[in-house]
This record gives structure tokens, sequence and C-alpha cells, in this order.
């Protein structure tokens, strides 16, 4: 079984900021495959069904951004998911607006959702895909808790698209094929 997590803070407040994109991609996978991502468990939000052939796994942590670990670490225990199957999808402020980038592993490079998954799963290799919603020019808290202005939705809009198809090449191909396309 693969599991797609998708990273944001829950609560209407945050769902069309910045910091919520990994949300938007979880939420697109679950329309486009008729995944319904609505069963509360594992300290978040779950549906199952089939991507490309795969049995999948959709979640949002409900945990705050800040606490993902925990989510992500009893989800993956329960259901004894290895890590080599799982794909964390988050925002970047190191990218431009748009782009995605795909990693096998590395820093959280100070995403502090990213940070405590590391933590608690006691390893870097994890897989993700970044999406990039540029470098603040004001506080960064309320830059990422902020909403985009028109022309960065529409940019950030492509990149969850373009992340929706990076996960379905990694589940028709693999993640290194993904990246290589990709990045």
């Amino acid at each position: 079984m693969k599991l797609i997590v998708g990273l944001g803070n829950p609560g209407k407040k945050y769902e069309k900021t910045r910091h919520n994109v990994g949300f938007r991609v979880i939420d697109f996978l679950g329309d486009k495959y008729k995944i319904d991502v609505d069963k509360e468990n594992f300290k978040g939000l779950v549906g199952r069904g089939v991507i490309c052939n795969q049995d999948v796994m959709l979640f949002k942590p409900q945990t705050f951004m800040n606490l993902s670990g925990n989510a992500v670490l009893a989800i993956t225990q329960f259901f004894k998911i290895a890590l080599e199957d799982v794909i964390i999808v988050f925002d970047d402020m190191a990218l431009p607006v748009g782009k995605i980038r795909l990693r096998l592993a590395g820093s959280s490079g100070g995403h502090n959702g990213m940070q405590n998954i590391i933590d608690l799963l006691h390893t870097q290799d994890i897989k993700r895909i970044r999406l990039g919603i540029g470098e603040p020019t004001f506080n960064s808290v309320d830059y990422v808790l902020g909403r985009p202005t028109a022309e960065e939705e529409k940019e950030i809009s492509f990149a969850v698209e373009k992340a929706v198809s990076a996960i379905e090449e990694t589940l028709m191909h693999d993640f290194n094929f993904a990246m290589t396309k990709y990045n």
C-alpha cells in the first residue's frame, strides 16, 4: 500500500492559504479518483482507494502543521507501511511560486511539519514533493498563513496539477522516473 500525505492546517480559517497546498493535492487526487478523504482516524482524515492500479491511502493530518509527524507515525505504524511507500506533499518558500521539486530524502529545509515527521520517524529518507509558494516579502508566518494573490493562485493551481501528475507517474513507474520528468 502507498501512503500519500498532504500537509496543511485543519479548519476553514486555513483552507486556501499558501501553507495548505499539500491538502489541495490530496483533495485533487480524491476528487479525480473518487476517493473520499473524510474518515477521521490516526489524528487525520483518511481515504483509501486505487490510483493507477495501486492500493493507495490519501491522508491529511489534522494535528496542525508543526505536529504532522504524530499523525504520520500513527498511520504508518498501524498499517505497517514501509517508509519507501510514503510520499509527503507540502509547501516550500524556497521554491518560486508554482514550481515543484521531488526529492528522495534530505533535510526539512526549515519546514516545521516536515521536520516533525523526520524527527518522529527517525529518518530523512522520506520521499517528498515540494510545491513552491515563493519567498515572503514580510513576516514568514503571516505569509504562509495568508492567501495567495490571484496571479499566485493560478501558478499554485498549476503546481497542484503537476504534483498530482508526478504522483501518478510514481505509481505507474517509480519515484526516480517522476523525479527525472518533473525536476
